[in-house]
């Protein structure tokens, strides 16, 4: 006779997704958990986002840097277009550039359905966001720690989420900054002000020490990379975790 006893694993999907049905039916904004590719096993890409769909991932979040506008340098549109076949659920990508006008375009090609752009790196915000939402891509902007707030208040009607970092963008792995607290508060108060319906994303030092209190700011979706990948019981367990934590915060 078969073994028809549910794994933990299977008993944690079935979890996320009975959550997800009821966010939905009660109208209430879903919890979103977006793992970063940053830390994974870039010699088996596409295997490592299939593990992550698989593991409850709501999200893949593409961090491309191209060591100007950060020091660092990262992925190349021709990389998310390769993993683009590896996974169902959408791909955000995050444009740390210094000419975000020439790569948005790229990565839309590339399969991302929402392109994030950063305030600090735009000339002409309006028409940039217009660009990408021509292209028939979800568009955001990204604020770094010391951008105020006041800079996108005129563009929020154009947007489908914002992206505050609570590090300061570059690298993986670094600690979690609750001043950015306070922005995610007005930002809250700025969105349900006007009756829109936008995304607050938040990324850098996510984990389970810092997800509540980032959720009890506003936050509902929320970028991790250590704490998934590094997790102990495996990315099913860290996702799971995480959801679990912001959805009773």
């Amino acid at each position: 006779m078969g073994n028809n006893r549910l794994s933990r694993f299977e008993y944690l999907i079935i979890g996320v997704r009975r959550v997800k049905r009821m966010a939905i039916d009660s109208g209430a904004t879903s919890i979103e958990i977006c793992p970063s590719i940053l830390p994974a096993d870039f010699s088996r890409l596409g295997e490592e986002i299939t593990m992550l769909e698989d593991s409850g991932a709501d999200r893949i979040h593409w961090d491309v840097m191209d060591g100007n506008f950060v020091p660092n340098l990262t992925i190349g549109p021709d990389i998310v277009a390769s993993c683009r076949k590896c996974a169902s659920i959408p791909f955000e990508a995050h444009l740390m550039v210094e000419d975000p006008d020439l790569l948005a375009p790229l990565y839309i090609e590339a399969g991302c359905e929402l392109i994030m752009v950063h305030v600090e790196s735009v000339r002409h915000l309006d028409r940039t966001l217009n660009e990408i939402l021509n292209q028939n891509a979800k568009v955001g902007v990204t604020l770094n720690p010391s951008t105020p707030l006041e800079s996108i208040e005129n563009v929020l009607h154009l947007l489908d989420q914002v992206l505050i970092m609570s590090v300061n963008p570059g690298f993986g792995g670094q600690k979690y900054l609750p001043s950015q607290e306070v922005k995610i508060r007005k930002l809250k108060k700025l969105v349900q002000d006007q009756d829109l319906s936008i995304d607050i994303e938040i990324d850098g030092g996510i984990n389970e020490g810092t997800v509540a209190q980032a959720t009890a700011a506003g936050a509902n979706v929320f970028v991790a990379g250590s704490a998934i990948f590094n997790h102990p019981e495996g990315p099913a367990t860290a996702i799971a975790a995480l959801r679990e934590i912001a959805e009773t915060s």
